[in-house]
């Protein structure tokens, strides 16, 4: 009796042991994954390096990436909102984090909280407090960062700044004086390229004149868009403008970034994907091959934005959508991705081993410096401000009349809420 009892229980601890494994199996993903971003070209690396490790973890599931390609995602927003507006939601999409996310499409009431997603995966721990406030709301937490990049980069090639005898300037009242010395040579003092990228020249330059504080009063309503303070922003940007290249509107960003690199141009404001293109693809050294440093006057001051990717409302593989985004919250898809894209990690504890000197540097200012948001990119503003701006800035670039332009940004804030 016993023995039959022994028998008995061996096998049922043995049928136990050998359905264990498959009881915390976790859930086996099939089916489709439509990813929607602008990352084409020199930034599709990074998001191939995320989907790699989506597709180990995940083999059954066919990722569909639909890039719509333009810079800063001006023509990825547009077919984005088409599709929303139709009903046809992509699976996940990339958005940056702030009032573009949270003004347009929480707003709408178009977004999945992601709160528990949040608590689950630990994340509360591990993104800074003030990001998460960032892409948050009294009501929830609606997008997963993966990035934070800096916009306020000016960039040079140190080679060939020896070569002109002049220095990197840290105030636009040193840039203006070495500006006509570069003209006289033959060499474009700032390269610019097509109207997003003038867009974020201005933020920069703006960042200047008024100060943070000044700054972050603009978007809090305690500051007028068309008081003097901001009038004398747009002057001084005026003034930037004449020295920069004529063929601007017919140039992408990476083409204005090769006029510094192959000494047509002196300078580029640009955000640090900059360092990604430069560094992946063009294969420079940081601090050797390309120079770089806060944009003149902001040296202290971090213009930062989030890229980030939400769960729509109504998302045709929802399971897979959130599969998806505990891999961009991961430390793991985190350090694979950064360190290509050009950007530091949104996680507080990366393995800054894995980025290059430029990455490292800007980790550092980012734990230091004053941070606020990029108008530009998305953290400042909503879509409606940010798409009338660019019809303001289109009308600067051809008249240069500053109050007008600052008159504009205030009618324009009236009908955005700001």
């Amino acid at each position: 009796m016993k023995k039959a009892f022994a028998r008995v229980l061996f096998f049922m601890v043995a049928a136990l042991l050998l359905s264990a494994p498959q009881a915390v199996q976790a859930k086996e993903f099939s089916g489709d994954l439509e990813i929607f971003s602008w990352w084409a070209g020199d930034e599709g690396p990074a998001l191939q390096a995320l989907i790699d490790i989506y597709k180990k973890q995940n083999p059954k599931v066919n990722v569909i990436n639909a890039t719509v390609t333009g810079g800063s995602g001006v023509n990825a927003k547009a077919v984005l909102k088409t599709r929303m507006l139709g009903g046809e939601p992509p699976d996940s999409f990339q958005v940056h984090a702030g009032q573009e996310l949270i003004g347009t499409w929480v707003k709408a009431d178009r977004m999945e909280d992601l709160t528990p997603l949040f608590k689950e995966q630990g994340w509360m721990d591990v993104f800074p407090e003030g990001l998460i406030k960032l892409i948050g709301t009294e009501d929830g937490i609606w997008s997963v960062p993966v990035n934070i990049h800096r916009s306020n980069v000016m960039w040079y090639t140190p080679a060939n700044l020896k070569k002109w005898g002049v220095e990197a300037p840290k105030t636009w009242d040193e840039f203006f004086a070495i500006a006509p010395k570069l003209k006289a040579a033959g060499v474009t003092p700032l390269a610019l390229a097509q109207n997003w990228t003038a867009n974020h020249l201005w933020e920069s330059v703006a960042l200047a004149s008024l100060g943070p504080d000044k700054w972050d009063a603009l978007w809090n309503g305690e500051l007028s868009f068309d008081s003097p303070e901001v009038v004398k922003a747009w002057e001084l940007f005026g003034k930037v403008l004449q020295y920069t290249n004529a063929d601007a509107s017919s140039l992408s960003w990476q083409q204005a970034t090769d006029m510094v690199i192959d000494g047509r141009a002196a300078f580029n404001i640009m955000g640090d994907w900059a360092a990604g293109y430069m560094a992946t693809t063009k294969k420079l050294v940081p601090g050797e091959g390309f120079g770089f440093m806060a944009s003149p006057g902001t040296n202290g001051e971090f213009m930062f934005l989030a890229d980030s990717f939400g769960l729509p409302k109504g998302a045709p593989n929802r399971d897979n959508a959130i599969a998806w985004l505990k891999v961009l919250g991961s430390k793991e898809g985190s350090d694979a991705f950064n360190p290509l894209k050009g950007s530091i990690s949104a996680r507080t504890d990366s393995d800054l081993s894995k980025y290059n000197g430029y990455l490292q540097a800007t980790a550092a200012d980012f734990g230091k410096d004053r941070v606020v948001g990029s108008l530009a990119h998305g953290v400042a503003a909503n879509e409606t401000f940010m798409g009338g701006f660019a019809s303001v800035m289109e009308m600067f670039l051809k008249t240069k009349n500053a109050p007008a332009a600052a008159k504009a940004c205030a009618q324009l804030a009236k009908k955005a809420g700001i």
